[in-house]
């Protein structure tokens, strides 16, 4: 019989012809074989029993438990024990997707399925015991290779229509269907998946939210279940807690209960209105930024709201993102579109001028408003919305220029987080890697260049990062910055990404020091993302008690009885004079009501003026997790509060 090859973990070895990849990994180590998910094979991922290919060496490393390529596995796995269970329990479902969320602190992977009676959050737990009986069976994930023909007459039988629509266009030749023996589960997917579903032992399903096929609002409404999954119950119990947690943190009802914003059904879904007070906190947050901008030498630009719909093919959202964007308008028989992103515009302004070699680097910042058509099923508070204002920045450069201006962003971004709070942050490479099914422009100079200089200005840092293989943006390799917040969740806020695409679709150049013309590079460089959704992870990371920097009412003047509210009164107004934001709460209240009223709105300090303080001019300051730490002059008071207003501290505790 003939042998096949195999490098495993540094050995080299040989395994029978036949062999499936649990043979190989069993042969070299059995641990692994115990805990293994499914395994890399040459870099594609394979499931544990696919018999091995006979075509050379074949390098073959386990996806284990406690790795993000695990995790994705196990929860495209538990979608899929999601979808057998409907199945099972309604029959004449129809299927739509079902896809593994990593980047979602909600949630973990979703199904979106067509019921014969819509489902409620009340059939959930039913459909989660359906799933703990099925898993306890230890049901085999049994892959086939058919043709296109087969697949289509076998969801044709079915009557999944939508299954054959998504064949259609994304099957040529032979595919991977997928089962769950001794389950009515069916469904075309490349893969791979746990051996069999005792490998999952702690899910749980969260929520029911509507859907439609494709995103596309004409097409079939969907009821989309959403759950989540780990590789051990102690995990999920974990992650149920922090949910609890992340409950009281929700940012929609700090923003209601602190006047922040509201979304309101009159205005527009998805739309934000901010309240004067959360207008204060967005203008302290682009304040600080346009600050730092300035240190960093960006040139602040402004550009229009809508662009002629002739951009946007150009730009190739057109055909790429047009269902993201809102309907095109007509002015005068020329056709507009409302901007999904400000980088088209961010162009025109390089364009407007023939540009040297030696008037590189150009650095445009802009807080631009942009729009996106986000279905109603999305929406979600402050962090997904359908117009909101990006901290955009785009940098014309050489490749030269690459290297430092990359470090630059870096350096930057760290500030900015640990400015926020956030003094733990996570970077990302993701590269063009060696993965064939993904159509990347440019030429491979240029990746190489540019993944080059992005690894290489997170070195000189000494940052570690995790590289991601395949999941460059088909335009060029970026940097993505991910922040854990106060309960452990992590959330994706800042990115650094170099462009081959729109510098060449637009046409861009420079002049080079041959007197010849040149391609620029370009950088996409957001720190907050979206000012909204900053706003919106920050809020719930400190859980509405905003450092005093940032807090809408910094002090709250409190007297004890109507006899001190004139000088109450005139120690708010010498507050204010200090350029501090403060309120006086002159009603006929108790001074404890008044206390618990600065508590809930989370007001930093609170200063409680009576007969006493009346009579030697001081305050008695209430910090709001202290309490009382003491009485002392307003102008004590005053300057202790301008230092810790400009250092933009994190707590209170240098005051």
């Amino acid at each position: 019989m003939s042998e096949i090859n195999v490098k495993y973990g540094g050995e080299s070895g040989s395994v029978p012809g036949g062999s499936t990849v649990l043979d190989a990994i069993k042969q070299f180590d059995r641990d692994a074989s115990k805990s293994a998910l499914a395994a890399k094979v040459n870099g594609e991922e394979f499931d544990l029993g696919r018999e091995l290919p006979m075509n050379g060496e074949l390098e073959i490393e386990p996806i284990v438990p406690d790795t993000r390529e695990g995790l994705e596995v196990l929860r495209h796995s538990t979608a899929h024990l999601l979808a057998a269970a409907v199945l099972d329990l309604y029959p004449g479902t129809k299927l739509g997707i079902g896809p593994a969320l990593l980047d979602d602190p909600r949630y973990g992977f979703f199904y979106d399925v067509i019921t014969p009676e819509p489902l409620s959050v009340d059939d959930l737990p039913k459909i989660e015991k359906r799933m703990q009986q099925m898993a306890k069976r230890n049901l085999k994930y049994r892959r086939e290779i058919v043709s296109k023909a087969k697949i289509l007459d076998i969801f044709e039988d079915r009557s999944e229509p939508l299954k054959c629509e998504l064949i259609d266009e994304k099957v040529e030749g032979d595919a991977s269907i997928y089962y769950i023996d001794d389950s009515p589960f069916i469904d075309f997917c490349l893969g791979p998946h746990v051996p069999h579903t005792g490998k999952l032992r702690a899910f749980k399903l969260l929520a029911i939210a509507g859907a439609y096929w494709k995103g596309d609002a004409e097409r079939e409404q969907m009821q989309r279940i959403y759950g989540t999954a780990f590789f051990s119950k102690e995990e999920l119990d974990a992650w149920l807690k922090q949910r609890e947690e992340a409950a009281k943190r929700d940012h929609r009802k700090l923003g209601q209960e602190l006047d922040l914003f509201s979304i309101q059904d009159d205005y527009g879904q998805g739309l934000i209105l901010w309240h004067p007070k959360g207008g204060i906190i967005r203008q302290e947050m682009e304040n600080y930024l346009k600050e730092k901008l300035r240190d960093f030498d960006y040139s602040f630009v402004h550009t229009p709201h809508i662009a002629k719909r002739d951009l946007w093919r150009i730009s190739g959202h057109e055909d790429n993102y047009a269902d993201s964007m809102y309907s095109p308008t007509s002015i005068e028989e020329v056709e507009y579109r409302l901007k999904p992103m400000n980088c088209p515009l961010h162009i025109g302004i390089y364009k407007s001028s023939m540009r040297s070699y030696r008037d590189l680097p150009q650095r445009y910042s802009e807080m631009g408003t942009v729009y996106r058509a986000e279905l109603s099923g999305t929406l979600h508070g402050l962090m997904r919305v359908r117009g909101f204002t990006v901290d955009d920045a785009h940098l014309f450069v050489r490749p030269d220029q690459v290297l430092k201006e990359v470090g630059d962003c870096l350096d930057f971004a760290i500030e900015v987080f640990e400015t926020f709070g956030f003094d733990k942050v996570s970077f990302e490479l993701s590269v063009r890697g060696e993965a064939e099914n993904k159509k990347f422009l440019g030429e491979d100079k240029d990746w190489e260049q540019a993944e080059a200089s992005l690894a290489a200005a997170l070195g000189e840092r000494n940052i570690g990062f995790d590289r991601i293989e395949g999941e460059a943006a088909f335009y060029g390799p970026k940097i993505d910055i991910k922040i854990e917040d106060a309960i452990g969740r992590t959330w994706q806020l800042g990115t650094i990404q170099v462009d081959f695409n729109l510098p060449e679709r637009f046409g861009l150049e420079y002049t080079g020091e041959d007197n010849q013309p040149h391609r620029p590079y370009m950088i996409h460089r957001a720190l907050f993302g979206s000012i909204e959704r900053f706003f919106g992870v920050m809020l719930e990371h400190f859980g509405g008690a905003l450092p005093f920097w940032l807090a809408p009412v910094q002090v709250a003047v409190l007297p004890i009885t109507d006899r001190v509210n004139e000088y109450a009164e005139s120690v708010a107004a010498k507050l204010k004079a200090a350029d501090l934001r403060v309120e006086a709460n002159l009603r006929s209240d108790k001074i404890g009501a008044k206390i618990r009223d600065a508590q809930l709105q989370k007001v930093p300090f609170m200063l409680v003026v009576g007969d006493q303080e009346l009579e030697a001019g001081t305050v008695a300051v209430r910090e709001r997790t202290e309490g009382d730490i003491g009485t002392m002059g307003v102008d004590e008071f005053i300057d202790r509060a301008d230092k810790l207003k400009t250092s933009r501290a994190i707590d209170n505790g240098s005051f």
